[in-house]
């Protein structure tokens, strides 16, 4: 059997993935023609170069151009359609995807409701004409202030029920805790939504530790700088919690200098839980098979581990029990159907 063949076919999810990073160049091209936002470069291959990042600050820029660009309602169904399609050619069936719809609301005017509305018709879309559906994650940078949080908190909570699992926090983790968030997390557990903070990516410990007593981090984007302390890894042996891992990003944003030096066969042996995942896969010339074809080859994994992590992405996804439980059962038949093709 084919490792690489096998890792194309297999079915997956994906955790972490930023919707407002995932939009190809050219799709940037077209949407800051269309809606006359200044870009450092006017061409594909300018914007490639444009991405190559030169620290964590750089590429924040990036990120928030590239932002700036999506203007109207269907500009984000249109995002949303087209990252959906490329999940759909991965097999990645159900992604979490992370937005940031403050930014949108502040900048432009776009109310939430008609962000939702907008990616709601692309999930509808998907699910009838792809097979693959997503659900979302809404964040806030730790720059934000309190009541900045507190609105987006309102936002997740009241659109439990229109696809919404789970409040974020990103951002730049230096000098940003995430305890004057306490209590935006702790209002938006109670109403028993799902906390995702970024943390131990570009700060040590001390920020995980941040995530796991202010935010009660249901799973931890990231998370890779845990290896630091060996309190705060049994602690997450203890917990369980699943870090969201983004080899490439790390590498690319320089939290490890190459593939090779990544931490994630050592979380493993640690017996932490581990998902992989792409983050903002065409700002760093990703995807997520390639995050696995790439771990593959340079850690030597075979199907088995490839299936493990696999599986921790199923496992840990913020769908209700029965559809979690449902997923993992066809995740595992379909698993073994390509093992079995390829054999």
């Amino acid at each position: 059997m084919s490792l690489e063949h096998l890792i194309q076919a297999m079915p997956k999810v994906e955790l972490h993935v930023h919707l407002e990073g995932s939009i190809r160049p050219a799709t940037v091209l077209k949407l800051a023609q269309r809606n006359h936002v200044p870009l450092p470069a006017d061409t594909v291959e300018g914007l490639q170069e444009w991405y190559r990042f030169r620290d964590f600050a750089h590429f924040v820029e990036i990120y928030d151009r590239v932002s700036r660009c999506i203007q109207t309602p269907n500009d984000f169904e249109l995002i949303a359609r087209e990252f959906l399609a490329h999940q759909a050619t991965q097999n990645i069936w159900y992604s979490e995807v992370t937005i940031t719809p403050y930014t949108h609301y502040r900048l432009k005017g776009l109310t939430f409701a008609q962000q939702l509305a907008a990616l709601n018709r692309a999930r509808t879309w998907a699910e009838a004409e792809l097979g693959v559906t997503m659900r979302l994650v809404l964040d806030f940078a730790r720059k934000a202030p309190p009541e900045q949080a507190a609105a987006v908190a309102d936002w997740a909570i009241a659109s439990r029920d229109e696809g919404v699992v789970a409040l974020g926090l990103g951002g730049v983790e230096q000098g940003y805790t995430a305890a004057k968030f306490r209590s935006v997390f702790e209002r938006v557990c109670d109403a028993g939504l799902a906390r995702v903070p970024h943390a131990g990516e570009t700060v040590g410990p001390a920020s995980l530790w941040d995530a796991i007593r202010a935010a009660d981090a249901t799973r931890i984007g990231h998370g890779v700088r845990c290896l630091e302390d060996s309190a705060l890894v049994d602690e997450l042996r203890v917990r369980q919690t699943p870090l969201e891992v983004c080899p490439t990003s790390n590498v690319c944003l320089g939290v490890v200098r190459r593939l090779a030096d990544h931490p994630l066969p050592w979380l493993l042996e640690a017996g932490l839980y581990v998902t992989v995942n792409s983050d903002d896969p065409p700002m760093f010339n990703t995807t997520l098979t390639g995050e696995y074809l790439a771990l593959a080859q340079a850690f030597g994994f075979g199907p088995a581990v490839v299936e493990r992590l696999a599986l921790n992405g199923v496992r840990a996804t913020l769908l209700p029990v029965a559809e979690r439980a449902d997923l993992e059962a066809k995740f595992s038949a379909a698993f073994a159907d390509v093992c079995a093709r390829f054999a």
